[in-house]
């Protein structure tokens, strides 16, 4: 039986880095369906793993790194996400989650065989993870519109690379199994209020 983890990719971030002019409009885009998916996971109690670069801060723990991001000038985009209690958070330092992190052996433990992946930057980390990931034998997953991008069309190559070459599930995350139990009624994964999640390739 496959066990799926949802992996959000880089997301507690204070954008002070010199692409963040460049890559804030398409994360705010996207920043509904990455939302969607963090209460999907959450309200099935699907495992739920926040992979972040510590930007180069080396004594940095996870806590010092989301009260970066929400004393920043963009805390919009991390507090809808931000982690909670109950998330799990692997701290890395280059663009690979897998990359001298302790996640392969997290995933491991919990039986993960397949991952979710959403988050920043499609044609870079999430890129690269999802190559590490199929290395690894792990089945991969790629929420396209909950992936956000620099430069799109790279992204869009990217996107066509991880389907082909990686053997990636690429698609709108409202179509992306979690492996949630069987659900009736209304569905909890819609955003709630005026959110619209943009279609998107990149």
């Amino acid at each position: 039986m496959t066990k799926t983890a949802l992996i959000v990719i880089d997301m507690i971030n204070a954008y002070e880095h010199e692409d963040a002019e460049a890559l804030i409009p398409s994360v705010r885009e996207t920043l509904p369906a990455i939302r969607a998916l963090i209460a999907r996971a959450r309200a099935a109690e699907i495992d739920l793993v926040y992979v972040n670069d510590n930007f180069g801060r080396w004594r940095s723990h996870h806590d010092e790194i989301l009260d970066i991001a929400l004393r920043g000038p963009h805390a919009d985009l991390v507090e809808p996400i931000r982690p909670d209690d109950t998330s799990m958070f692997v701290v890395k330092a280059r663009h690979s989650i897998f990359y001298q992190t302790p996640l392969e052996y997290l995933l491991a433990q919990r039986g993960v065989d397949r991952v979710v992946l959403c988050g920043q930057v499609t044609e870079q980390c999430v890129l690269y993870s999802a190559l590490d990931a199929h290395i690894r034998h792990l089945r991969v997953a790629v929420a396209q519109d909950a992936v956000a991008h620099i430069d799109a069309e790279l992204a869009r190559a990217a996107l066509r690379m991880m389907r082909r070459n990686m053997h990636a599930e690429v698609r709108p995350w409202r179509r992306l199994d979690l492996g949630e139990p069987a659900r009736s009624g209304s569905a909890p994964d819609e955003p709630s209020g005026g959110d619209r999640v943009h279609w998107s390739t990149g």
